[in-house]
């Protein structure tokens, strides 16, 4: 009887068990990997959208334009007790500023920062909570040709006007249905799917 227990193997070797919490762990690390948060934000890469004329400055007699594309999102760990990413969007935006009697150009790059948090829900759901972007989540530069164009840049507050529709833009991408489906993740359901097979 000896000989043939001699090459089985019991249901697992102890020490490769688990304790709950460090398997509820490594199972969030999995479920809320990088590769996996940056693939529901690939969407968001190489889009494209345009905003204005609006008026600026005193009396609003400046017109501002401008057309934006977002690059590809880059994520980064951040290191907090909650598994949290810092995604980093690049931007890259043209920007006109028409005056009727002149029009000044402004090219501006810059980067959106969304701030990621995993947390876990009933019944047993993982989710991926997004912070509401805000102006000052988007940084840029502006580089305008002129000094004049720079004076106007400041007195029609074109800094800011770019930040607050980058910001709204991406509020609003982030609470569509694809991006809200990739980040609620509901563990029970896809379980029981599984056991159907």
């Amino acid at each position: 009887m000896s000989e043939l227990n001699q090459g089985q193997s019991g249901p697992a070797d102890v020490e490769s068990y688990l304790s709950y919490e460090e398997f509820g762990r490594r199972f969030l690390e999995y479920a809320a990997s990088p590769e996996r948060i940056s693939g529901a934000f690939e969407k968001l890469t190489g889009e494209a959208f345009e905003f204005g004329p609006i008026g600026v400055g005193p009396g609003r007699i400046a017109k501002l334009s401008a057309a934006v594309r977002l690059g590809q999102p880059r994520l980064n760990r951040e290191p907090q007790e909650y598994i949290s990413y810092d995604l980093v969007i690049p931007l890259d935006v043209d920007l006109l500023i028409d005056l009727s009697v002149d029009r000044y150009p402004f090219h501006v790059d810059g980067t959106i920062h969304l701030h990621l948090t995993v947390r876990t829900a009933e019944p047993l759901r993982v989710l991926i909570e997004i912070a509401e972007p805000q102006p000052s989540n988007v940084r840029i530069n502006v580089a305008s040709a002129s000094r004049r164009g720079e004076l106007l840049r400041i007195l029609a507050s074109v800094d800011h006007e770019i930040r607050r529709f980058v910001a709204r833009y991406i509020a609003e991408e982030i609470c569509k249905p694809n991006i809200q489906a990739a980040t609620d993740i509901d563990v029970a359901a896809r379980l029981d799917a599984a056991w159907r097979l």
